[in-house]
């Protein structure tokens, strides 16, 4: 992996459930640690980050994912438990599921990325990106990725505190988790592109999302050729 050094590895283990086709929604599986320093400078990260659209026949590792994940919304302080992007009063509106596929360690499907514990909960099992593509007017980096991240926002949970001004910080939070999870893949040898062109109701219903959730984000993820 391009300009990182891994963290320490943890064994793949499913909290409940078997790993792999066996696996039924609400299985959580544990992911392995996400490295919190070394790798690539920031500066290069910078100059290097491009959006890429075409990606590498290879699977990513679940290492790769767990780092990518971790980027996005992982936790960086267990103490209070912050998170790597900053969030308007520490309401952490975001959510984010990930459409895997051709994982050894994982059925392919829809996973909710549970950062309290570092884990992954399968939602809906099943290859999911051709619902997905559709909902995006087609756009065929989403069904060429081995990975898809879509980051949602519910607006209530910020809206609490800050009333009316909630979406805008709810849409200012899922950019900064989205430049994170571009600057991780850089450092990785991992591409992506933020896709803003989607039906709502569509990639709600190809993910089964709950109504308060607002997909904001659809990030396809694979190797540079």
């Amino acid at each position: 992996m391009r300009g990182w050094v891994a963290g320490a590895v943890m064994m793949v283990l499913p909290i409940a459930g078997h790993a792999g086709s066996a696996m039924e929604p609400g299985t959580r599986i544990a992911l392995p640690e996400a490295a919190q320093s070394g790798g690539m400078s920031v500066t290069q990260a910078l100059r290097e980050r491009r959006s890429v659209r075409s990606y590498g026949p290879e699977p990513l590792s679940l290492q790769e994912i767990a780092q990518l994940l971790w980027a996005a919304q992982g936790i960086s302080e267990p103490a209070q438990g912050f998170r790597t992007a900053p969030s308007a009063g520490a309401t952490f509106p975001l959510e984010v599921d990930l459409l895997v596929t051709g994982i050894p360690e994982l059925r392919d499907g829809v996973y909710r990325y549970r950062p309290e514990g570092h884990r992954l909960e399968l939602r809906v099992p099943g290859d999911r990106r051709g619902p997905l593509q559709d909902a995006a007017h087609g756009q065929s980096s989403i069904g060429q990725a081995p990975v898809v991240m879509v980051i949602s926002g519910v607006i209530p949970r910020t809206a609490r505190r800050y009333g009316a001004r909630a979406e805008r910080y709810v849409h200012m939070e899922a950019g900064h988790a989205g430049q994170n999870v571009y600057l991780q893949g850089t450092a990785l040898g991992i591409g992506t592109v933020v896709i803003g062109a989607f039906r709502d109701d569509r990639v709600a219903a190809a993910l089964n999302l709950d109504r308060s959730e607002e997909p904001l984000y659809i990030l396809p993820l694979g190797r540079l050729r």
